[in-house]
């Protein structure tokens, strides 16, 4: 899929390491173990999943691009997946479900309806004497649901059944598999995110646009050596509410807990498949941009909770086809992190190690150091 003649898709195997630290922070919060740093339980290793430096990717060209197209994001912070679905068939002009019409003739409920503030998607109409209530083809159904949970007591009665009446009576439509993959072509083409790491659209509560498999694929990041999750107290020099300033006697202290990672060096693999660029429309310039991205997307992402984080290498293989020219695996070997001579006891600073690259017999690779 190509998006526009002029861009130039990447046609070209990549390889990549990408090397970051973290000096008093949490990298990576676990949810489930009360968002302590996230540790290799056996071996004491650090971890950063994948899908949380994919987050500080897409923020960085959200901040870079603004959300215009090309260079939208399908997954940010507080989206609806859903409403892009419906704004892509739409675009491309593709029904996907058949408009809901109600006929109002009781005068209390026109007058009613006439004062409402409708949910995207439902209009209300007034033809002489008589009202018509509708509901696009495009809706999207849950929002509408959500209103009406959220606007029972606010609005009338009869308002409310007349919606949930003509809602029910509304008639979906699936697409076809050809409109599907039209579905799928136009999410690669508008969002950057999805052309670079995929995403799976077969949602239920909205139009079918398919799987995708990025050409953009990273690993977990481990740290170089075992790291230490340290647990801090800190003390809130206010209160609440009232009755804890009074359980408190004027004192207005809350404790709470912070944890951090005193430091660690963190070592993360990346891959890019020509083959896949080729059928998501990813272009040499959404390429460039990655780059970017990973060089300076810890600058744009600072937090009191984070620390210290920075990129300290970036180190990418260019094969001389699109198949490649050499196992990623023997090429990540050629990237080699040993403490420097005369550093003992636990690493504190990018300081304590050595970078050491191996660039001998690269036949068919080049090696760009694009930080290191």
């Amino acid at each position: 899929m190509r998006r526009g003649g002029f861009m130039k898709l990447v046609d070209k195997r990549y390889d990549f390491v990408l090397l970051f630290d973290v000096k008093d922070g949490n990298p990576n919060g676990d949810p489930d173990a009360g968002n302590l740093p996230r540790i290799d339980a056996e071996t004491g290793v650090g971890l950063v999943t994948d899908v949380c430096l994919k987050r500080k990717v897409r923020n960085f060209i959200w901040i870079v691009k603004g959300g215009d197209r090309p260079y939208d994001i399908y997954v940010k912070e507080k989206g609806v997946l859903g409403r892009a679905h419906f704004q892509a068939f739409s675009e491309l002009g593709i029904n996907i479900g058949e408009v809901s019409r109600k006929e109002i003739s009781d005068k209390e409920l026109l007058e009613n309806l006439s004062e409402v503030d409708f949910p995207e998607g439902v209009r209300f109409e007034m033809n002489d004497e008589k009202g018509l209530l509708v509901i696009e083809a495009d809706a999207d159904k849950n929002e509408i649901k959500n209103w009406l949970k959220e606007n029972k007591g606010v609005v009338a009665k009869g308002v409310i059944t007349v919606i949930e009446q003509t809602l029910k009576d509304s008639k979906p439509r699936k697409p076809t598999p050809d409109e599907t993959s039209k579905g799928r072509d136009k999410m690669c083409q508008d969002y950057f995110d999805i052309r670079t790491f995929g995403a799976v659209m077969a949602l239920k509560s909205a139009p079918n646009c398919g799987q995708v498999r990025g050409p953009v694929q990273m690993t977990f990041a481990r740290s170089v050596e075992p790291v230490v999750a340290l647990e801090h107290s800190i003390t809130r020099m206010a209160v609440a509410t009232e009755a804890e300033a009074e359980k408190q006697s004027g004192e207005n202290r809350t404790m709470g807990r912070k944890y951090t990672i005193p430091y660690g060096l963190y070592r993360a693999h990346g891959f890019i498949s020509a083959h896949l660029a080729f059928k998501t429309g990813f272009t040499e310039e959404d390429l460039t941009l990655f780059w970017e991205s990973l060089l300076y997307m810890f600058e744009h992402d600072r937090s009191a909770a984070k620390g210290l984080m920075s990129t300290r290498g970036l180190y990418v293989f260019e094969h001389g086809s699109a198949l490649g020219n050499a196992p990623a695996h023997r090429l990540f070997e050629r990237i080699n992190i040993v403490r420097k001579s005369g550093s003992d006891g636990p690493a504190r600073s990018f300081e304590d190690y050595d970078i050491l690259v191996d660039e001998s017999g690269l036949d068919g690779v080049t090696l760009h150091k694009l930080l290191g």
